[in-house]
């Protein structure tokens, strides 16, 4: 029942969500690298994948299903078992009768299909749903970290050993750290973290000791939440594992520590990033998740479009110049740089990067990893790698003038030069460029583009509707132009002409069993400010980042808040998102 090239474009066409260039197109690509249609279309952004998902059950005659909308009973989960659910990714979500409806992805796994009849004595119904849908399915055999940690510490926390801290520890003292760290109950208390962190697509991993326990903390979609509160008694063992696991010292408790280390298992494949800093009740440690599986984003999926998409791939051709991405900790840098490199490589250019911590693999991308132990800094790294004949080089990070003005040198000889600085805004790059001892004339020389962002979370597919009141308009008029977004939204036909804001609807976040906060995944706002002529003339003046911003959007550059407020009024996000973002 597999559907043909030619019958899913009749309909793709029909149903409108796709040009027939843009699947000709797809289809050469999947020819080319011996890939299905349907991959390439969804890895493309040419049709989403839900839409293209329910097209082809359409055109199958197999009904489509959003396990987001089901609420499954645990009995009816639990007749397809875990390790054959998450194989063959099907899973049973209602029964009626001797009738027992499943979901999956391959409505043809006929094998599949049979075996579970066998097995069950159930007649089976095949249904096709999404990969996103299957998975927040299989989440649910888990149990919940309250749950699992319920168990162990009823069990095994009581039988934790604690070691006193002190100024100094004897050689058998550190024997016993060691002993502890390997001590089952330890074992399984870090693994359940890390196991449910991941699952729960956590990025970042809180464990902070307090007067009476350790508070655990997980950051999902760029907000921290509580996850667990453990023993005290927990805390020195958690620590010991943790510094095993990283190589670290396990007899120094008063100076801050750094270090990484791998998780691999049949699902997932992460690189754990470990920092240990002393706090008044133990050892604070926070580790940063970073899946080495996941693959580039285009930079259509980050959430560029429209002009502000045009100007960065036209500057991403030119073999020479610099590339600026700006904003705080957190805020996607350096997967937009990465996004720009994967654009970019291909066999004929050569691409070097000096990176703090290297983040992702890269096939093909030559990745330096900083070591500043050593004396491998990132003006010492770009040092070398100009010696290496690149195209393109990638810095993580300019952190200071020598960085700044070797990174200028290599952008003026003939290199293209990916960066991050940390500024809030994209005008505001070139000043913070000049307080780094860099002279205005080579910076207007060098810089190409500046990228600015944000993260915002995205809105689940099921949102309420409203419209703003009057206490809602007058506090955004604290942070935005509203009447030059206006103009912004009729000219993107958005909205009607002459339309009032109050007449404009926007989204909220609506829970659900998947989702209880109604928001899943993240995306970007972007300001993309190309370094024109004015521009240039502006730098050279030593202008005020108030003077460029007001240039550049005179010149038709966007800012964050606007690329924000159209996406809130697509539903792809919300306003109070946007705003709790834009005054971070």
């Amino acid at each position: 029942m597999q559907v043909e090239s030619e019958q899913l474009k009749a309909f793709l066409l029909d149903a409108k969500l796709i040009e027939e260039e843009d699947f000709e197109r797809a289809r050469k690509i999947a020819q080319k690298n011996s890939k299905k249609i349907d991959d390439v279309l969804i890895s493309e952004g040419l049709v989403p994948q839900d839409a293209l998902i329910k097209m082809k059950a359409y055109i199958l005659g197999i009904p489509f299903v959003d396990l987001e909308k089901e609420k499954i009973e645990e009995d009816i989960l639990k007749i397809i078992p875990e390790p054959i659910a998450r194989s063959n990714n099907i899973v049973a979500f209602r029964k009626k009768g001797d009738d027992l409806e499943v979901a999956m992805l391959d409505p043809d796994d006929l094998r599949m299909i049979e075996f579970i009849k066998k097995t069950s004595n159930f007649r089976i119904l095949p249904r096709l749903t999404t990969p996103e849908s299957i998975k927040n399915v299989l989440q649910q055999y888990q149990k919940t970290l309250q749950a699992e940690f319920g168990d162990i510490i009823k069990k095994e926390a009581d039988g934790i050993k604690v070691t006193k801290e002190r100024e100094g520890f004897t050689e058998e003292e550190v024997n016993d750290l060691k002993k502890i760290a390997e001590d089952l109950p330890v074992v399984r208390i870090v693994d359940t973290l890390l196991k449910h962190a991941i699952l729960e697509r956590s990025s970042d991993v809180h464990i902070e000791p307090t007067k009476k326990d350790v508070i655990v903390r997980y950051r999902i979609d760029g907000v921290l939440r509580d996850a667990m509160t453990l023993p005290k008694q927990a805390a020195s063992g958690i620590v010991a594992r943790i510094k095993v696991l990283s190589n670290l010292k396990l007899d120094e408790h008063r100076l801050p520590q750094d270090g990484r280390f791998k998780i691999e298992t049949e699902d997932y494949k992460y690189s754990v990033r470990v920092s240990i800093l002393p706090v008044f009740d133990g050892e604070k440690i926070v580790l940063r998740l970073l899946s080495e599986t996941a693959e580039a984003y285009t930079l259509e999926q980050l959430g560029l479009w429209d002009k502000s998409l045009e100007d960065i791939q036209s500057n991403l051709k030119k073999p020479v110049g610099m590339i600026l991405v700006t904003g705080p900790t957190g805020s996607g840098k350096t997967t937009t740089l990465y996004s720009m490199m994967e654009i970019l490589n291909c066999p004929g250019v050569n691409i070097s990067t000096i990176e703090d911590p290297v983040e992702y693999r890269m096939p093909r991308i030559n990745q330096t990893q900083v070591n500043p132990k050593i004396g491998l800094t990132f003006a010492s790294g770009l040092r070398a790698l100009v010696r290496q004949d690149p195209n393109v080089i990638m810095v993580g990070e300019i952190r200071d003038s020598e960085t700044a003005s070797l990174a200028i040198n290599a952008a003026l000889t003939g290199h293209l030069v990916l960066s991050t600085l940390h500024t809030t805004s994209a005008a505001g790059s070139m000043p913070r460029l000049i307080d780094m001892k860099a002279e205005p004339f080579l910076i207007a020389s060098t810089l190409n583009v500046i990228l600015a962002q944000r993260l915002v979370r995205r809105l689940c597919e099921e949102k309420e509707k409203y419209s703003l009141n009057d206490a809602e308009i007058k506090n955004l008029r604290k942070y935005c132009d509203l009447d030059r977004i206006m103009g912004i939204l009729e000219g993107e036909k958005l909205i009607k002409p002459k339309q009032s804001i109050k007449d404009i609807v926007f989204y909220r976040p609506k829970a659900s069993k998947s989702s209880p906060e109604g928001y899943k995944g993240r995306i970007g706002i972007y300001e993309v400010l190309p370094v024109t002529e004015t521009i240039k003339e502006l730098i050279v003046k030593e202008a005020t980042s108030d003077q460029i911003q007001a240039q550049a959007q005179k010149e038709g550059m966007r800012t964050m808040i606007e690329d924000g407020f159209i996406k809130a009024v697509q539903g792809v996000t919300t306003i109070e998102e946007v705003l709790r973002v834009i005054a971070e």
